[in-house]
């Protein structure tokens, strides 16, 4: 693990098929900080963000402490282990995520500690599910735009030709041609929920965009930016050609991803300091005190790579931190909705042909099912010894003042509709998460979200939701920006930064690109 991950060449890091993928250069400088000097940084935050910032930074030589509040690494990746009933040894975790080809840079971070990516396994296919019957499905859509759209449209029973000839083609030309900040200019004042009104989308596939897009941000469509599901069309459907298919992890996230990556960062002498909440940061006198509960650490810089509330919670603590007009923009961030993610134990396997993945609409809260058996081998040795199944169900965007008892009764009342056969199995052990510390992209709030740089250069910031003008979201948006986040601190030092890969920054006809910004006009 003391091996240093050094990429061949800049295109190492894509490893994907789209040939029209970008690819932006780190900055300039020596391959590695002065050894008898380096800078300290202290990176805040062991999600995602935190621990890419931390890697970019060690592999440069640079000396890092990260700071974790939680016990364990991974963020809203994290996983724990627990005792079921049975007496089985298992791992909870906040739920399902899928990673998508798309994620170049959250792929290239994986890289350093499996290259092959053997441990992430490809689920065949997502079907998505209304209550009305229809089912669409992605394994037969097309990779490449603009056939990705067509043949979806094509297969789906969710669009009929009389339903498309209602849309206007006029109010989907933002969709066509995604360029970052611009489609904020346009649509950041506008709901997810009103530009697909806007279009004329059918209601079923207004159901279905929700599901596979607005959704992904633990959001009401009513309250989503329409840029960021803009965004999200671009990324996924119209301007990539991965394609729509996503990897899984194989095993729980704290075996698959973050023990292996904490043993590569200590090798490259990162101290993890996790079950250590830091209480303000204060800059000063040329370095930046960190407080902890019980001491006060001086470093060169510090990556602030945490969620919404911890980022405001730091910010209001610590006075002398940016300046008032920044830190009034970090003081109106918001968090989404609450979310709730249920694992069941099952004493009986549920039918074979069910999937391993299921999106839903129509079913009250739920909004998907996960049958874990199917891709995850922890689950799997355990439905192996018992002849049970492991499934994981979420109700994304719950309301505040929910009843949480009722809405988890709810949500296994969903899934007995949705899968009758586990009506009357018995439950061996049940557990339920709720969360509620993902952000908003509320309408009209990109201009308050930082970037990440900040108006001290020793303070920079990362994670999903920072905004950079790069086409990028969700976990490859947190890992892009703990790039970006070394990057410029490792730039004031003179040393080199890291290539970094992302979807195409435009549309990918021409004609349409010509049209849309005709419409922007």
């Amino acid at each position: 693990m003391n091996a240093r991950y050094v990429p061949s060449s800049p295109t190492a890091g894509r490893r994907g098929r789209d040939r029209r993928a970008r690819v932006l250069h780190g900055p300039p400088g020596a391959a590695r900080a002065a050894a008898d000097g380096p800078p300290a940084v202290a990176v805040i935050g062991g999600g995602i963000a935190g621990l890419t910032a931390a890697t970019a930074l060690a592999e440069r030589g640079v000396r890092v402490t990260l700071y974790e509040r939680e016990g364990v690494l991974g963020g809203r990746l994290a996983g724990w282990p627990v005792r079921l009933a049975d007496g089985s040894a298992a791992t909870m975790s906040r739920g399902f995520h899928a990673f998508f080809p798309q994620y170049y840079n959250l792929r290239g971070l994986l890289r350093r500690i499996d290259p092959g990516l053997r441990v992430l396994r490809r689920l065949p296919d997502y079907p998505l599910l209304h209550r009305s019957g229809t089912r669409d499905s992605f394994a037969r859509v097309p990779r490449t735009p603009p056939w990705s759209a067509l043949g979806f449209m094509a297969l789906s029973p969710t669009f009929a030709w009389r339903d498309l000839a209602r849309m206007r083609p006029g109010a989907a030309l933002p969709l066509l041609d995604v360029r970052v900040p611009q489609i904020y200019q346009r649509l950041d004042g506008t709901s997810a929920w009103d530009l697909l009104a806007r279009i004329g989308f059918p209601k079923a596939a207004r159901h279905l965009a929700f599901e596979v897009f607005s959704r992904s941000f633990f959001a009401d469509p009513r309250q989503l930016s329409a840029a960021e599901m803009a965004l999200m069309f671009h990324i996924y459907f119209l301007g990539s050609s991965e394609g729509l298919l996503f990897d899984v992890p194989a095993e729980p996230y704290p075996q698959a991803l973050w023990a292996p990556l904490a043993r590569y960062l200590e090798g490259h002498g990162v101290r993890l300091r996790t079950g250590t909440p830091v209480e303000r940061v204060a800059p000063g006198g040329g370095r930046v005190r960190v407080a902890t509960g019980s001491a006060t650490h001086r470093y060169d810089a510090v990556v602030l790579a945490l969620d919404t509330a911890g980022l405001r919670r730091i910010v209001a603590a610590s006075d002398g931190l940016g300046d008032a007009a920044w830190r009034a923009r970090i003081g109106r961030l918001r968090t989404a909705p609450p979310f709730l993610v249920s694992r069941l134990w099952l004493e009986r396997r549920v039918a074979p042909d069910r999937p391993g993945f299921l999106g839903t609409s129509g079913f009250g809260s739920l909004d998907n099912i996960s049958v874990l058996e199917r891709w995850e081998g922890e689950a799997a040795r355990w439905s192996g010894r018992t002849g049970g199944s492991v499934l994981e169900l979420h109700a994304y965007a719950v309301r505040p003042d929910a009843d949480r008892a009722h809405e988890q009764r709810r949500l296994v009342e969903q899934l007995h509709t949705v899968y009758p056969e586990t009506r009357g199995v018995r439950i061996v052990d049940q557990r339920h998460e709720w969360r509620a510390d993902c952000p908003l992209f509320a309408v009209g709030g990109y201009a308050d979200r930082p970037t990440v740089h900040t108006p001290d250069p020793r303070v920079v910031v990362a994670g999903d939701l920072v905004r950079t003008a790069l086409p990028v979201a969700l976990m490859e948006r947190a890992a892009t920006t703990g790039f970006l986040a070394a990057n410029a601190l490792l730039a004031r030092w003179g040393v080199r930064g890291h290539p970094l890969w992302t979807v195409p920054d435009k549309g990918r006809v021409a004609a349409l690109r010509w049209a849309a910004g005709r419409a922007g006009r």
